[in-house]
């Protein structure tokens, strides 16, 4: 089994900057898709980003391309998520997630909840205006 812890989430002004980071245990994390996904208050969970076992293809939902970056260190077993500009519609839990690696039943991207086995515990994220 993966274990996927999620740091560094907090409160920002609009227009501020935030890096939030996933730690993995278990598995083989170079073997792994990483992707972030985000829920605010009332809303359903929405796809963020994703960074494939390489890192060498990301992907994003157009809400955030061009402020938000994904990355992955494998030798430290961590994805970072960089949020730059953040906007008050921002504001949301935002969980680390793991696909099936060698596994997976799907082809890249993976945008769906589905495509992923394995969940953080989610780090809040606060945008003020």
């Amino acid at each position: 089994q993966v274990q996927l812890v999620e740091s560094g989430g907090g409160l920002v002004q609009s227009g501020g900057s935030l890096r939030v980071s996933c730690a993995a245990s278990g598995g083989t994390f170079s073997s792994y898709a990483m992707g972030w996904f985000r829920q605010a208050p009332g809303k359903e969970r929405e796809f963020v980003a994703a960074i494939n076992w390489s890192g060498y293809s990301t992907y994003y939902a157009t809400s955030v391309k061009g402020r938000f970056t994904i990355s992955r260190d494998n030798a430290k077993n961590t994805v970072y998520f960089q949020m730059n500009s953040l906007k008050p519609e921002d504001t949301a839990v935002y969980y680390c997630a793991a696909d099936r690696g060698l596994w997976r039943s799907s082809t890249w991207p993976f945008l769906s909840a589905g495509d992923y086995a394995y969940w953080g515990q989610g780090t809040q994220v606060t945008v003020s205006s």
